[in-house]
């Protein structure tokens, strides 16, 4: 993959940004992950960000603190799909996999306080 993916799949942090239906952005501090070519992240089924993303996947991606405050190098553009439960398994993993201890309790509590459709995987396609 190009250059722009691997540093963007190697940070801790990223913010996702989304576009509603006027086209105002909003955008989200979240974990991610590379994967198979792409950028994954995981969310709450019923957060805006997958709302938008169901409405139009443009997203815009870059690397941040924890907050999403202090942002650091180019912002990427993509577009993003929402994965069924079988990939959002694996995304799962994925995720738990990068953040060790703290990716594996997060995952695990996250099993405990609902289904497993309650959340679901987020693949983005990075522009090349």
């Amino acid at each position: 993959m190009g250059s722009e993916f691997e540093r963007i799949a190697a940070e801790k942090y990223v913010v996702l940004t989304t576009f509603r239906k006027n086209g105002a952005p909003v955008p989200t501090p979240v974990w991610a992950a590379g994967d198979g070519g792409e950028l994954v992240i995981w969310s709450e089924r019923k957060a805006g960000k997958v709302k938008r993303i169901r409405n139009g996947g443009r997203v815009e991606v870059q690397a941040c603190d924890f907050r999403g405050a202090k942002t650091h190098g180019d912002v990427v553009a993509g577009a993003a799909r929402l994965l069924d439960l079988d990939e959002t398994e694996r995304v799962r993993k994925v995720i738990a996999r990068k953040y060790g201890i703290t990716g594996r309790v997060t995952m695990f509590f996250s099993r405990l306080r609902g289904p497993k459709d309650r959340t679901v995987g987020i693949a983005i396609k990075l522009a090349e």
